[in-house]
């Protein structure tokens, strides 16, 4: 079923045309990507769609009674409630739904009372009602998602003005998901959220009854929810069916097709062009070659094939190897103070050549590992040593190395005073700053201009060992891939804390994972790394652990034991389930025989009936609150 429907949409900032043909169609189960480079247009469709931003022309057609979710900067949620309270406001119609059940069920008490065959039948159908929108697991549903977004029972009546701006935004997103949407548009909701916080995400999407349209530059996260790519190109839209690796194989395939089509009209041009030139003034070829004019004026000139604005284009080069031995970690602990230790002991053998990807929670140290190699912040304890002729490159996540007091132009030509100009500008151009723009002061930059500057920066120090802090943040899906396909082709050695799967997956060799016992190492990309974690029976002899065998035979008996528990949770809550289902057969058999004409004469008979009922209704309540508890023990094993 289509519930909406976008018809050549046209966008205009003054003079300026930010869009010009965007088409496509919402199903009811939709999982729609929208992709295109920083300023085409993403965010500000998104704010069309929600009716928050005004149009040019075309149409726009949503099926009646639609109801659109989009979470705007400003969260609306209300700093002086509780957490938990918050969440149940989106659930008050259920509340006054159950109020209106007790008020109904005090006056069919009373067997003697006027209308009392509609009472019944009222209270029968807000009961249907009232289970069919889970009104008997609601509580159950928001604490699910209230533990998905990392808000543990301990917070959960703190009130949200305690509560930091990345933290409101994952409660604003968890207040919107509760809320169940028809359409729901997201617009990097990524942002902010740990690896952990974002597969639970995912997994909760794709199972989501309603259609979804997402904005993100998480390529990973892509592949793992939508179907569908509508790609905003040159001012226009391109539809794709499936997911966002789908996507770049098949605009690899037509961009081909089109650059074949422009280089043979091109070359025809060229030739007729040729043709007229050298025919035009001779009497007898005069009318074949003003024949071509008129054929070539009135040809359809293609496009170039390209895209809105210039791509990233950059590499990293070296200017001498290190030796095979690159860094060597020995039984580290890091953090800010003895008492304070976020990890340890911390082992790593770095050899030339690697990609090594450091993974971990939020908080872990990941980013003070980095920092204590590079003699920023010192080894709590332990050792660590660099090899022969390694020079070490750092990118910062917090674009610390910038200085805010210069502008784009003399941050580089600063730092390399013997380099023309021209040079300069040149190098900067690769990074897309061009004309005025390197004349911008680095205070005024946005997050993504900062991010390419210090990656100029980077790519003129010619270093041969790159330690990255989270160097994809800030960047935009097509500088991304530039900058995975620079750091694979690159001949140094690469040593990176990433929360991005996707980079994770196509650069890293080895996986480090950092954790409060210390390091664990597995030997591939984040899908092998994944593989081996969700593994509960096999022992992986090339995962490098800092625990004894003893040890991993506790783990592995422990995990057997989660998987029995799961299983007895799982057929308790089933059997919970059939029994609920049965006293609601049983409740509306009962119902029946009460409105037949024999028995509305027999207050005795009537009695009788309403008394079971009664029964059964609180039999069905203690197994109702009883399901919730175990459905509830049961998601902590999901």
């Amino acid at each position: 079923m289509i519930l909406l429907q976008a018809q050549n949409i046209t966008k205009n900032f003054g003079t300026k045309r930010l869009f010009s043909d965007i088409s496509f169609e919402v199903q009811d189960n939709s999982r729609i990507g929208l992709v295109g480079r920083n300023g085409v247009g993403k965010s500000t469709l998104l704010k069309i769609l929600s009716d928050q931003e005004s149009y040019n022309s075309g149409n726009i057609a949503l099926k009646k009674d639609t109801n659109i979710g989009y979470l705007a900067q400003d969260s609306g949620l209300n700093s002086d409630n509780q957490i938990f309270a918050e969440m149940e406001l989106v659930f008050a119609y259920l509340k006054k739904q159950e109020k209106q059940m007790h008020e109904l069920e005090a006056q069919l008490a009373d067997n003697t009372i006027n209308d009392y065959d509609q009472l019944l039948k009222t209270y029968d159908q807000l009961q249907n009602t009232f289970r069919q929108e889970n009104g008997y697991g609601y509580q159950s549903e928001i604490r699910s998602v209230l533990k998905g977004f990392g808000f543990d029972e301990d917070v959960w009546k703190e009130k949200i003005s305690t509560l930091s701006g990345g933290e409101r935004s994952r409660l604003a997103m968890a207040k919107m998901l509760l809320e169940h949407h028809d359409i729901l548009l997201l617009d990097e909701p990524t942002n902010h959220l740990d690896i952990d916080t974002v597969e639970w995400l995912e997994g909760y999407l794709k199972n989501y009854r309603g259609a979804l349209i997402i904005v993100s530059h998480d390529q990973y996260f892509l592949d793992k929810v939508v179907t569908e790519i509508v790609e905003i190109n040159q001012h226009s839209s391109k539809n794709y069916s499936g997911n966002y690796t789908f996507y770049l194989q098949e605009k690899k395939k037509n961009q081909e097709v089109e650059w074949k089509h422009y280089e043979e009209q091109q070359a025809e041009i060229k030739k007729t062009e040729e043709y007229i030139q050298k025919n035009i003034v001779r009497a007898s070829t005069t009318k074949m070659a003003q024949s071509r004019r008129k054929k070539l004026e009135k040809m359809d000139i293609m496009d170039r094939p390209g895209s809105d604005q210039g791509s990233v284009h950059f590499s990293f080069q070296i200017d001498k190897p290190s030796g095979n031995d690159v860094l060597l970690i020995r039984d580290a602990a890091i953090g800010y103070t003895p008492d304070e230790v976020m990890s340890e002991p911390i082992n790593l053998d770095v050899k030339k050549g690697e990609r090594i990807g450091i993974i971990g929670p939020n908080g872990i140290g990941k980013s003070t590992l980095l920092k204590s190699v590079l003699g920023k912040i010192p080894l709590l304890k332990g050792s660590f040593q660099f090899g022969a002729n390694v020079e070490t490159g750092y990118y910062d996540q917090n674009l610390s190395n910038l200085d805010p007091k210069k502008d784009v132009l003399h941050e580089i030509w600063d730092r390399y005073p013997r380099l023309d100009e021209q040079v300069i500008r040149n190098t900067l151009g690769a990074f897309l700053f061009s004309g005025d723009d390197v004349l911008k002061p680095v205070s005024g930059l946005s997050g993504g201009e900062k991010a390419r500057l210090t990656l100029t920066k980077l790519s003129m120090e010619h270093d041969n060992f790159l330690l990255m802090d989270e160097p994809t943040n800030h960047l935009d899906i097509d500088s991304k891939e530039v900058l995975e396909d620079a750091l694979k082709s690159y001949d140094g050695t690469v040593l990176f804390v990433s929360h991005d799967r996707y980079l994770l997956n196509t650069l890293a060799d080895r996986i480090v994972e950092i954790g409060p016992d210390g390091s664990t190492i597995y030997l591939g990309d984040y899908d092998y790394y994944l593989e081996k974690t969700t593994e509960s029976s096999d022992e992986d002899s090339e995962n490098v652990k800092a625990h004894s065998e003893s040890e991993k035979k506790v783990q592995y008996q422990q995990s057997k034991e989660q998987q029995k528990k799961e299983r007895k949770l799982r057929r308790e809550v089933e059997d919970l389930e059939n029994q609920i289902s049965e006293l609601d057969q049983k409740n509306s058999e009962i119902q029946k025989e009460m409105t037949k004409e024999e028995n509305l004469t027999s207050y005795t008979k009537l009695g009788d009936l309403q008394k079971e009922l009664d029964e059964n209704k609180t039999k069905q309540e203690q197994l109702e609150e009883t399901w919730t508890e175990k459905s509830l023990d049961l998601e902590e094993f999901e």
